[in-house]
């Protein structure tokens, strides 16, 4: 029988055997012993599975992993040091020099500078686009060389909810993949495979941890996209792998090929893992996932309800309120809440929202975002400084805009948090 993802959060990724440790133990361990130079050789063959070196792989992380690629619904996972580690190693992983892919132009700052900037550098062309055109007018960005689609469940920081289905839709006609970052929603509140996503990405620093206590990313494969079918597009899962005596790795390892490849080329050659320990910390956060996925949702509608009714708040947003724009989304793919993370602006602009974040109490001005306790950030001001208003408006996000993540304290205590700081202003 199915497990419910309640109980996959506890149950699922690590299963301790007779006289073993319960808990998912924290393997600090560089490198790993064995008997005969044959049995290490065939490990970097790809003729065995185990662990040879932490850079490549760790069993802690693996568990981790497995329990993540199990809430998701995929079938094979791997951890990386960061969120932006795990979006630029999934790109990557299908991408090289003269490639283009498309991505939404909401998406969080830093992974656009990382596909706008840094990936342009490496000779790989990303355009970005507006994600509520209608799928008619999106055909225009597909090119020849058009490697994959990319966009966030609810973008941050402007919280908008990603058309799952109809990027799907529009990538798988023109064969390519939907590469959908879950980080907001995480798989508590919607799973991506089930419309039609193919590759799943994670900043397990946010609400997967919880405690903003350790940094890092997952990358989860739904197995479902057919690389043979559209072997002239990814010849580095279809064509031999010199590196690894010729290995084609859709071939070897069929559905876990994308992940395969990722751990055996880009994990070997960028070394960008989770450290175990890290990704201990992450274990202990994904066993209440759930609960506190309910109560982040449920403290964040109370506070973007009392917001809408502030006479000194200009407007909100957040999908949850039945009046937002994308509530018609969030209830097809949020049907139990989307997450505790809402964006608001004040009368009066910018020199308003400053002053009135400095008045504030329990919650805290901090560059994290999808933990615990209350935070906030003013991105004209903090993430995208260097930006004029105009340039702001251009990226969707308003120079009054701001990211309010709302934390699982009382919720009473927030509200009158924000009316004190309101009363100031």
């Amino acid at each position: 029988m199915e497990r419910r993802i309640e109980t996959k959060c506890i149950q699922d990724g690590y299963q301790p055997k007779k006289g073993e440790p319960r808990q998912l133990p924290i393997i600090q361990s560089t490198t790993f012993k064995y008997d005969t130079s044959d049995e290490m050789g065939r490990l970097f063959d790809l003729e065995d599975d185990g662990y040879f070196y932490t850079r490549l792989q760790n069993p802690t992380n693996d568990a981790v992993a497995a329990k993540i690629c199990s809430m998701e619904g995929g079938v094979a996972a791997m951890l990386t040091s960061s969120g932006q580690a795990a979006n630029f190693y999934a790109i990557f992983n299908i991408c090289e020099a003269g490639d283009h892919f498309i991505a939404s132009s909401s998406i969080y700052g830093g992974t656009y500078n990382l596909f706008g900037v840094t990936m342009k550098k490496m000779g790989i062309e990303c355009t970005f686009i507006d994600q509520n055109l209608p799928a008619e007018e999106l055909e225009k960005y597909f090119k020849p060389n058009t490697k994959a689609v990319f966009g966030e469940t609810i973008t941050n920081p402007t919280v908008s909810v990603f058309d799952i289905e109809k990027f799907a839709t529009l990538a798988h006609k023109h064969g390519v993949p939907l590469i959908v970052d879950n980080t907001f929603a995480t798989p508590v509140n919607c799973q991506p495979f089930c419309w039609g996503a193919d590759i799943v990405t994670h900043s397990t620093t946010k609400y997967m941890d919880g405690h903003a206590i350790g940094v890092g990313g997952c990358i989860v494969d739904s197995g479902n996209f057919d690389w043979m079918a559209h072997k002239e597009k990814y010849p580095g899962l279809t064509t031999p792998d010199e590196s690894y005596h010729g290995i084609v790795y859709a071939e070897r390892f069929g559905k876990g090929a994308y992940i395969t490849k990722a751990t055996a080329q880009l994990m070997r050659d960028f070394g960008a893992i989770q450290s175990p320990q890290n990704a201990f910390y992450l274990n202990i956060g994904l066993e209440t996932l759930p609960l506190r996925m309910r109560q982040h949702c449920n403290n964040a509608l109370a506070v973007a309800k009392y917001l809408k009714e502030n006479d000194k708040v200009a407007w909100v947003s957040y999908p949850d309120l039945e009046e937002d724009e994308y509530h018609p989304l969030a209830k097809k793919y949020l049907p139990n809440g989307s997450c505790g993370v809402l964006a608001f602006g004040l009368k009066g602009g910018r020199e308003t929202s400053i002053a009135f974040m400095d008045k504030l109490k329990l919650a805290s001005i901090v560059t994290h975002v999808a933990d615990s306790k209350t935070c906030l950030l003013h991105p004209a001001s903090h993430t995208h400084r260097q930006m004029t208003d105009e340039q702001l408006k251009e990226a969707g996000v308003a120079p009054d805009l701001i990211r309010l993540s709302v934390g699982i304290e009382h919720v009473d205590d927030i509200i009158a948090d924000l009316a004190q700081a309101l009363k100031q202003i």
